[in-house]
């Protein structure tokens, strides 16, 4: 594990690939990052408990243990954002990556400046995870979700929700920048019998998109990932 030179936040990079290793540690610390590294499951572990990374980028295809192994064990006592980079594509990885804990999802070959965006919404997210989240105030563009107060404004003018389009809107706003997939909001917002019923989903991100964004076939804020879920592009 080598720590480099940055004082930034602190990101463990997980990939038993070298190449990989040498390419993120340049392009991150070229961004302020500080960054360690592990090749293998187990030094991610002992890693993430000596070393208290900001944020963990996971490859799945590790050589001594699955990756989806490796953040079960970090779940069970850590809340550290998780991206997985993985050449895995199909969408039953993804979902069960984002159901097992991580924050985020990102497919090998991948744009830097995507990877980059998805780091610094995780990291929003987990300094807003510590924070009080009932007094909380989310940015969204010209979009402010108070969940304290269950107020949504849209350039300083109230928005009215409908209970349905707000609970859905909330878990979103709880999880800043995360993709929480479909089973995910389902569940919550219209409990375990719904599961199935995407095409609730579908119609609702529609209605809030309506209300919300300013070209609702193009949203910059409620984002679709398609076959997984959705998550809300919080401001930089």
């Amino acid at each position: 594990m080598t720590p480099g030179a940055q004082s930034g936040p602190r990101v463990l990079v997980v990939d038993d690939e070298p190449q990989i290793r040498r390419f993120l540690r340049a392009s991150l610390q070229s961004h302020d990052y500080t960054v360690l590294e592990a090749e293998n499951g187990k030094e991610a572990v002992r890693a993430c408990t000596t070393q208290k990374p900001d944020l963990l980028i996971l490859d799945l295809g590790l050589p001594d243990m699955d990756g989806l192994d490796v953040l079960k064990t970090i779940r069970e006592w850590s809340r550290v954002p998780v991206i997985v980079l993985s050449i895995r594509s199909d969408e039953t990885d993804k979902i069960e990556a984002l159901d097992r804990g991580a924050n985020d999802y990102v497919t090998k070959p991948f744009s830097m400046g995507e990877l980059l965006a998805r780091m610094r919404a995780a990291l929003r997210q987990g300094r807003s995870e510590g924070a009080d989240a009932g007094s909380s105030i989310v940015a969204a563009g010209d979009i402010s979700i108070d969940l304290g107060k269950r107020l949504i404004t849209l350039g300083g003018s109230p928005v009215k929700l409908s209970r349905k389009e707000y609970d859905l809107l909330k878990i979103l706003a709880l999880h800043p920048g995360k993709v929480i997939t479909h089973q995910q909001l389902l569940q919550e917002v219209w409990g375990p019998a719904y599961v199935e019923e995407t095409q609730y989903l579908r119609v609702y991100i529609g209605q809030l998109r309506q209300k919300l964004e300013r070209d609702p076939a193009a949203p910059q804020w409620l984002i679709t990932e398609p076959g997984v879920g959705y998550r809300l592009q919080v401001t930089s």
